[in-house]
């Protein structure tokens, strides 16, 4: 099963980051290279769901890798810090649907007891590519340089897209009428999740927090939402249908969990990074390897859940231990300062890192068994984009 971790989404990024600027320069504009990345994931993603349902799900889910692909050839030659912003808005647009495809593929393909023993190897195959990112951007950083970062999606994403066209058969959906795209949800929804980005990353750094610009963004973001929720109840074949909200109290559970569990997880492996390099004077190639703690922490975690729930048919222990892990990692994480030891930092980063691999993929399990099969896809992209 493909797996959902975009190898130079924000981990190799992060490592790498200090040369990109040193070359391009644009030091004023180094957020919006993650920023851009993240925002058009978390816009297209629950689009590239829901087009998984409506079109052959095989088909959807090549499409993502290919834009993913070709975004990342633009960016390793980015003449500018501007050019490479922009093709890693592109790049993130294909990522969106690596994540929904994935997840929905299992969904689909496995009856839910059964997703629980598949889960548990994506979601360590995705703390590797979120957590070993780093240790392979600084490792091509420090040897061929940043740009090979993105190159090397190239021979790995060929080799999944030959796999998926030879050997992925996904089931044919029950018969639908005409497939009907919900561009008003999509723009709805595309326009409220960018208002509250650009508003949590201007605020505090370019403006006050209760600067004009920020309180204006922010109300347009809320009233965004409110009238997507309104075009939902209308539309004929609606972008996220409510009733996976509705229909059952665990899929909101579910999100909140992966809300949770993925802010941590992409805080750590950003920051973490730069923190090792800039304090604890590590170099781009060793900030990698200092973050094997946290990778490991997550393999042996995430599989452990995933066996459990196969033989035992038995979850609910993992979300609640793996929120309570990752409260203390996070909390021991904030104590950190220049007199923090890399033992110290090994430490907190592994309670960080079993509390991902305990609440991550046992939270798509708890999406996914929420809903129905026609809404997988819905569900699968919801669900990462809430």
């Amino acid at each position: 099963m493909p797996s959902p971790a975009s190898p130079a989404g924000t981990a190799e990024v992060g490592t790498a980051m200090p040369t990109v600027v040193g070359d391009l320069g644009g030091l004023d504009h180094m957020a919006w290279v993650v920023t851009g990345y993240t925002l058009a994931t978390a816009c297209s993603t629950p689009v590239w769901g829901k087009l998984g349902d409506l079109f052959p799900r095989k088909t959807v889910f090549l499409t993502s890798i290919e834009l993913f692909l070709a975004a990342s050839v633009l960016c390793g030659a980015a003449p500018s810090m501007n050019w490479l912003i922009a093709f890693r808005v592109l790049q993130g647009l294909g990522a969106g649907g690596l994540a929904a495809g994935a997840f929905a593929l299992i969904g689909v393909l496995l009856p839910p007891r059964e997703r629980g023993r598949y889960q548990g190897p994506v979601a360590a195959v995705m703390a590797v590519g979120q957590l070993g990112g780093p240790l392979v951007g600084g490792f091509v950083t420090a040897h061929l340089g940043w740009r090979w970062a993105f190159y090397v999606n190239v021979p790995v994403g060929l080799v999944c897209v030959a796999w998926c066209w030879v050997t992925l058969r996904v089931p044919a959906p029950g018969p639908r009428g005409r497939a009907v795209v919900d561009w008003r949800g999509i723009a709805l929804l595309t326009g409220a999740v960018s208002a509250f980005a650009m508003a949590s990353t201007w605020a505090g750094s370019v403006y006050a927090w209760g600067a004009w610009q920020i309180v204006s963004l922010a109300v347009l973001a809320l009233a965004l939402l409110a009238a997507f929720v309104a075009s939902e109840r209308r539309a004929p074949e609606p972008l996220m249908p409510l009733r996976i909200h509705q229909g059952h109290r665990n899929f909101p559970l579910a999100a909140v969990l992966l809300t949770v569990s993925g802010v941590s997880l992409f805080g750590a492996t950003l920051y973490l990074p730069l923190y090792q390099q800039v304090v604890q004077s590590a170099s781009a190639a060793d900030s990698g390897l200092l973050l094997l703690p946290m990778m490991i922490a997550t393999l042996v975690t995430s599989n452990i859940a995933g066996k459990v729930m196969t033989a035992t048919g038995r979850y609910k222990v993992f979300p609640a231990l793996g929120s309570a892990l990752l409260v203390v990692g996070m909390g021991l994480l904030s104590t950190m300062d220049t007199s923090t030891s890399r033992f110290a930092t090994s430490a907190y980063m592994a309670v960080v890192g079993a509390g991902t691999g305990f609440t991550l993929q046992m939270a798509n399990t708890i999406a996914q068994n929420a809903v129905d099969l026609r809404d997988m896809g819905a569900a699968s992209g919801a669900a990462p984009a809430e």
